[in-house]
C-alpha cells in the first residue's frame, strides 16, 4: 500500500485560500482539513492566523449567512441551527448573539407555510394526535415548543372564524 505523504503548509494555505474564495466557511472546517492532511498544530496555527488575517475566515460572517441560509433555503429552527454551528465548532459567544437577533416572526414566516403544507398529509384519530404529530414534525426541524404552540394555536383560531353561524331567529 501506498502511503500519502502529508501537504506542505504552502500547498495547503494556497488550497484553503482558493476554497474561501469560492463561499463561506467556518475556521473549524479549516482546522478539520488540515487535521486529515496530516499537518502539525504548529502549521495549522500559522495558516488559521494567515486566513484570519487575511478575512478569508471570519467566524462572525460565516454564522450571519449561516443563520440567514438555513432559516430561508432548509427551513430550519434555532434549535436545529444551534446544533449545526456547534458541529461545526463554531463558538456560542459568536453564534448566540447572531441567534438573538433573529426576530420570531421570521421563524414564524418558515414555521407556518411548514406545518400548513405538513396538515393535511397527516393521519391521525383526533385533533390532539394531529398536534401533536405536528409538533414532533416542527420539533424535528429545530423549533422552539413556543413558535410551533403558537402556530397551532392561529390554526385553531382561523379554524373558528370560518364556523359559520346560523341565526334562528330566536334572540330577537
Amino acid at each position: 500500500m501506498i502511503q500519502k505523504r502529508p501537504m506542505l503548509e504552502p500547498q495547503a494555505l494556497k488550497k484553503l485560500a482558493d476554497l474561501c474564495a469560492k463561499g463561506e466557511h467556518c475556521s473549524g472546517e479549516m482546522l478539520e482539513k488540515m487535521r486529515k492532511w496530516g499537518l502539525s498544530e504548529d502549521a495549522q496555527a500559522r495558516i488559521m492566523e494567515k486566513l484570519t488575517t487575511m478575512k478569508y475566515i471570519d467566524d462572525a460572517r460565516y454564522t450571519e449567512f449561516f443563520v440567514h441560509d438555513k432559516i430561508r433555503y432548509n427551513r430550519w429552527g434555532r434549535r436545529k441551527i444551534e446544533q449545526a454551528l456547534w458541529q461545526k465548532r463554531v463558538d456560542n459567544s459568536i453564534s448566540s448573539p447572531v441567534l438573538d437577533a433573529v426576530e420570531d416572526e421570521e421563524y414564524l414566516e418558515v414555521l407556518r407555510p411548514l406545518l400548513a403544507s405538513k396538515y393535511p398529509t397527516i393521519k391521525a384519530e383526533s385533533d390532539y394526535e394531529r398536534s401533536m404529530k405536528l409538533i414532533k414534525f416542527a420539533m424535528g426541524r429545530g423549533f422552539t415548543i413556543d413558535l410551533i404552540r403558537k402556530c397551532i394555536d392561529e390554526r385553531v383560531v382561523e379554524a373558528d372564524d370560518s364556523i359559520d353561524f346560523v341565526d334562528d331567529g330566536e334572540d330577537d
